[in-house]
C-alpha cells in the first residue's frame, strides 16, 4: 500500500475529473459504498474458488465474531447497495463509484495491495445497446485522455450459464488427458476454475489449448444474437475491435459480452479497462431477477500509461497562477485583502507567501510554486496604491498596476493567453 503525494495528487485529479466529465456527458449518476462488506457477499458473488476469495481477500473478524472483508472490487458492493435501496426492481440505472479496494496479491509495476478503481454499472436493461454504449464510452474517455492509439478493444461473449457449464466439461475432459503438459497455475485451476485456463500467459498451455474444444461451438442461439448485434453497433460507430475467444473474466458471475481494453506499452500489464455482463448476480445476492453490465478500470494503471506515454498536460502540475509577495507587516496586511478580492472576483489561483523572508528568498519560492505571474507589493507600492505584476515565464518587463484595477487587467491577460 502505498502514499500518494502531493506532486502526483495533479494527475490524479486530473484523470478523475476527465472521467467524470465524461460519465456525466452521459448522465450517468455517482454511488458511494462502504469500503468493508460482509466476505460473505464476495463469497457469493465471485465465487468462493476463485483466486480472489481463496488467497487475497484481507478478511477478519469485529468485535461480535461477523466476518467482514475490505472490498476486492466493486460490483458486488454496488450491486447490495442497489438491492440494499430499492434501486434495482422494474428499474433501469446508470451508476458508476470510485474509491478504494484491497487485494492481498503479489505487488509488480502498476499494481498495489490497496489500489483504486473507477466502476461503472448499469441495471435493467437486457438488449446489446446498454453494452455498446458502455464500450463507446470507454473510447470516448481514451479520446479526452489522448490514449486512443494505445488501447485495444478485445471482446467476447461467454453465453449463457449452461452453454459455459457444456464447455467447461468438455475443456476439463480433454485438459485431463494432458495434465502433466499444463503449467502449476492451470493445473490448480483444472478443478476449480477451469475457465481461467484459456488466458494463461504459459506458451505450452497455450499451444495444448489449440487443439481444445472451441468455446464459440457451444454459445446458445440467443447469446449469439447478442453478441452480434453488439458487434453490428460497434461497427456502425466506427469502433475497432478484435473477437478474442480465450478471453474470459476471473470472477464467477459473467456471462454473455465480456470485453477488455489492453495496452502493450505497459509490459505485462496490459489490461487498463474490463467488464462484461452479469445477468444473474443480483438474483444470486437475493434481489428480484435484473440485467446488469458494466466495468472496472485502475486508476494506478491508467495513470503510469498517461505518463509512459507523456499525455498528462502540462497545465495539469501547474496549480499556482499568481504568487503574491508583501514586503513589511503593513503591506502585508494590505496584499491579504488584495488576494482575498482577487479569490473572491477570479478563478485565478492565488498563493501567498508566509514565513517571511529576504525577497530574493521569496521570489525562488514564487518561482519554485510554476506561478505565471508574481504579485509585489512593498512600501513604495503602498504609498503609490499600486502593485508590481512580474511575469516568471516569459522575457516581458513587470508593470506596476493600479490596487484598483488589478482584478480586470489579470484577467484580461489570461483570457488574452488562452487566446
Amino acid at each position: 500500500m502505498n502514499d500518494i503525494l502531493p506532486d502526483q495528487t495533479p494527475v490524479w485529479q486530473y484523470l478523475e475529473t476527465e472521467v467524470k466529465r465524461v460519465l456525466g456527458s452521459y448522465g450517468y449518476s455517482e454511488l458511494r459504498m462502504p469500503i468493508v462488506e460482509q466476505t460473505d457477499l464476495f463469497k457469493r458473488s465471485i465465487g468462493e474458488v476463485t483466486d480472489i476469495v481463496e488467497k487475497e481477500m484481507y478478511t477478519f473478524e469485529d468485535r461480535n465474531g461477523d466476518s467482514l472483508t475490505l472490498r476486492p472490487e466493486g460490483t458486488a458492493s454496488c450491486v447490495r447497495a442497489c438491492e440494499e435501496h430499492g434501486l434495482t426492481f422494474n428499474q433501469v440505472q446508470r451508476l458508476w463509484y470510485m474509491g478504494p479496494m484491497f487485494r492481498h496479491e503479489r505487488p509488480q509495476k502498476g499494481r498495489y495491495r490497496q489500489f483504486h478503481q473507477i466502476g461503472v454499472e448499469t441495471f435493467g436493461m437486457q438488449g446489446p445497446d446498454i453494452d455498446a454504449e458502455l464500450i463507446m464510452l470507454t473510447a470516448r474517455l481514451w479520446r479526452q485522455l489522448g490514449l486512443e492509439k494505445a488501447v485495444k478493444l478485445h471482446l467476447n461473449t461467454l453465453g449463457s450459464a449452461e452453454a459455459r457449464a457444456r464447455f467447461r466439461d468438455d475443456l476439463v475432459a480433454y485438459l485431463s488427458e494432458h495434465v502433466d503438459k499444463l503449467d502449476a497455475d492451470s493445473q490448480r485451476r483444472l478443478s476449480t476454475n477451469p475457465l481461467r485456463i484459456l488466458d494463461s500467459k504459459e506458451s505450452s498451455t497455450q499451444e495444448l489449448l489449440n487443439q481444445a474444444p472451441h468455446f464459440h461451438d457451444y454459445i446458445d442461439e440467443e447469446s449469439r444474437q447478442h453478441f452480434e448485434q453488439l458487434c453490428a453497433l460497434l461497427d456502425s460507430a466506427g469502433i475497432a475491435y478484435e473477437v478474442n475467444a480465450r478471453l474470459v473474466r476471473g470472477l464467477d458471475y459473467y456471462g454473455k459480452t465480456v470485453f477488455e481494453w489492453i495496452t502493450d506499452q505497459l509490459g505485462a500489464q496490459g489490461t487498463v479497462c474490463a467488464g462484461g455482463r452479469y445477468d444473474g448476480l443480483v438474483e444470486q445476492l437475493g434481489g428480484r431477477p435484473a440485467p446488469a453490465v458494466g466495468f472496472a478500470m485502475g486508476v494506478e494503471r491508467l495513470i503510469l500509461l498517461l505518463e509512459t506515454l507523456q499525455a498528462v498536460p502540462e497545465y495539469v502540475h501547474q496549480n499556482v497562477d499568481v504568487y503574491a509577495i508583501a514586503m513589511g507587516d503593513e503591506a502585508l496586511a494590505d496584499m491579504f485583502g488584495i488576494v482575498e478580492r482577487l479569490r473572491d472576483e477570479t478563478e485565478l489561483r492565488v498563493q501567498l507567501h508566509c514565513g517571511g523572508g529576504s525577497f530574493k528568498s521569496q521570489m525562488k519560492k514564487a518561482d519554485k510554486s510554476g506561478a505565471r505571474y508574481a504579485l509585489l507589493l512593498g512600501e513604495d507600492e503602498r504609498r503609490s496604491g499600486v502593485v508590481t505584476l512580474k511575469p516568471l515565464r516569459e522575457t516581458a518587463d513587470q508593470k506596476q498596476i493600479n490596487t484598483a484595477a488589478l482584478t480586470a487587467e489579470l484577467v484580461a491577460i489570461y483570457a488574452a493567453e488562452q487566446e
